[in-house]
């Protein structure tokens, strides 16, 4: 009727409603991140729940596992920021004010290496850099006074893992019973499983590295040890660029601080080598196969898309998709077969 094909009808408003749902995920990007974060802190608290879970009497709800849960947690950060949170912030504001007369000095050393066009440029150009490097090494710390992922996150891990069995099944029911529904929940299990390692393993390779750095630094006389332990330890959870940039930086305050160069580089090369072959490996398990490049090419292009949220999330986004494909192409095999 009136040279309509119902068939190209169809298709053009599905793919118009394809449109219409990027074009709305984009402008809730934020928002949509926060509730990754919640996700993901869910499934960091999980093992912990189902511990509590277990030795409650069977009587009890699991609603006091999580309680109990937070409780735990609320305990281990006000235990921990008493005792490191003080230093943290008594030696980033000495580096504060130490660091940009060295970097000037830097500066400075090198205008005598090279032809006035270029000191004149140096020149411009050193009041930008003396102001920006702080920021960027103290760029973390801005982060946790953030009341987002303080108090909103926290809350709604509380629900995702209150309600996270009644919210898969409610995704199962979307689909009819059968064998999209069973690959479906094959699915859901691989990406239960992916992110319980991943967030556990980040973890406990952030713990290690700050341990580790802590350790190295205050045996050695490094100044502002605790503080390069923690930022280490932070800039952990993004692969790859962020242990990059935790030892371009350290690299930097050891230099300033007149602390033994080649000894700090040694220590970091030999951390690192231990890191990504026998730590991350060893933690990390099966899930997260990944080859290196594929991995560089998710931390620069989440990077260029959502910032620092990119790069965080790149790693699981690609170790998704590499799950969701395996898992189609197994299902077409079994079903040609």
């Amino acid at each position: 009727m009136l040279g309509i094909d119902g068939r190209a009808a169809r298709s053009t408003w599905t793919a118009a409603l394809v449109v219409l749902a990027l074009w709305l995920v984009y402008h809730v990007r934020s928002t949509l991140f926060i509730f990754i974060l919640a996700v993901l802190f869910a499934y960091l608290l999980a093992p912990l729940v189902n511990l509590l879970d277990r030795f409650l009497p069977a009587r009890r709800t699991h609603t006091l596992a999580l309680a109990l849960a937070y409780v735990m947690l609320v305990g281990m950060v006000i235990l921990g920021g008493s005792l490191i949170g003080p230093r943290v912030v008594d030696q980033a504001v000495e580096l504060e004010k130490v660091f940009p007369a060295k970097v000037q000095g830097w500066i400075d050393s090198f205008q005598t290496l090279v032809p006035d066009s270029v000191k004149t440029e140096l020149t411009k150009r050193s009041s930008d850099v003396i102001a920006v490097l702080p920021q960027i090494l103290l760029k973390f710390l801005t982060l946790a006074s953030n009341l987002i992922y303080l108090v909103i996150i926290p809350v709604l891990a509380f629900f995702f893992l209150k309600d996270g069995r009644l919210i898969r099944q409610h995704i199962l029911n979307l689909v009819e019973a059968g064998s999209q529904r069973a690959l479906l929940d094959e699915v859901l299990m691989d990406v239960d499983q992916l992110l319980a390692h991943y967030m556990r393993a980040l973890v406990l390779l952030s713990v290690g590295t700050f341990t580790a750095y802590s350790i190295f630094f205050s045996v050695l006389g490094v100044p502002y040890g605790i503080l390069l332990g923690v930022l280490g330890g932070t800039l952990e959870f993004i692969p790859m660029v962020g242990p990059l940039a935790a030892a371009v930086i350290i690299l930097l305050v050891t230099g300033a601080s007149g602390a033994p160069l080649v000894a700090v580089l040694i220590f970091l090369v030999g951390y690192r080598m231990f890191q990504d072959y026998v730590a991350s490996p060893h933690f990390m398990g099966q899930g997260v196969e990944l080859h290196p490049v594929l991995v560089l090419f998710g931390v620069f292009a989440g990077a260029e898309l959502a910032g620092i949220a990119g790069t965080f999330l790149s790693v699981p986004i690609l170790a998704l998709a590499r799950i969701l494909y395996l898992r189609i192409y197994r299902a077409r095999a079994a079903g040609a077969a």
